[in-house]
């Protein structure tokens, strides 16, 4: 029997064995731990470590798009979604969190990283280009498809396993932009929150989150191009203190 298990296992190929390995259980939790932690702990390297292992995952699945919520993806219904959860965000983080979450913290959301484009035309576009590639794909991708979804499927694949994994997706992804102090930690976890439940309503078509991520980002750096991107926070501000007074 031993030596029969032995010739199965020796036909297997590599990928075939790098497959079982990556999607066992232990693994998977393993590295969610470890990410979390080193995501938290030093930032973007971390996060570049998870996708790096969420995309060798994908090889090892032989491209299976489904695995990580890709399924079901319809390009017009998609981008008409997007753009509905873009308004949600801009309304509900940009309109009205944001600012009240500044006025209580008394501290802005810092985003002197992203000087360099005011303005600068090559710099927008080269940024602009990066951000779909690393947020709007890369994000999601590790994320939702596979952070988010994982620890959904590791607790019973009910929709409250699916809800808490987007709190705790929302979490990690909003303590990693801790470079935008704890008002760029709080809102950022907002948004990661909304992105997350927009995967849950679709959990299979990531494409949503990611044309969300990216659309959303578009109109943040544009804001930030033309040196526009606090005229409406400012106002909102500005109407919040009108009411406290």
């Amino acid at each position: 029997m031993m030596e029969i298990n032995k010739s199965i296992e020796s036909k297997r190929s590599f990928r075939e064995r790098a497959n079982s390995f990556l999607t066992g259980p232990f693994f998977i939790i393993e590295v969610l731990i470890i990410t979390t932690f080193l995501m938290i702990w030093i930032g973007g390297p971390a996060f570049l470590l998870g996708l790096a292992i969420a995309l060798i995952t994908f090889w090892s699945m032989k491209w299976d798009w489904s695995y990580f919520g890709l399924g079901d993806v319809r390009i017009g219904e998609s981008i008409r979604s997007a753009i509905g959860y873009v308004m949600i965000i801009i309304i509900l983080n940009d309109m009205i969190l944001e600012p009240l979450t500044e006025m209580i913290t008394n501290e802005s959301v810092d985003l002197s990283g992203f000087e360099a484009l005011k303005g600068n035309l090559p710099n927008f576009l080269i940024a602009l280009g990066l951000m779909w590639i690393v947020a709007g794909f890369g994000e999601e991708f590790f994320y939702r498809g596979y952070f988010m979804k994982r620890i959904a499927h590791l607790f019973g694949n009910k929709n409250i396993s699916w809800i808490a994994a987007a709190f705790l997706s929302a979490i990690v992804f909003g303590l990693t932009h801790g470079y935008q102090g704890i008002s760029g930690i709080i809102t950022t976890g907002i948004v990661g929150f909304i992105l997350s439940m927009a995967f849950f309503l679709n959990r299979n078509n990531l494409l949503i989150a990611m044309l969300t991520h990216g659309i959303y980002d578009t109109y943040g750096l544009l804001l930030i191009y033309l040196d526009k991107n606090l005229v409406l926070k400012n106002i909102m501000i500005e109407f919040y203190q009108s009411i406290i007074k």
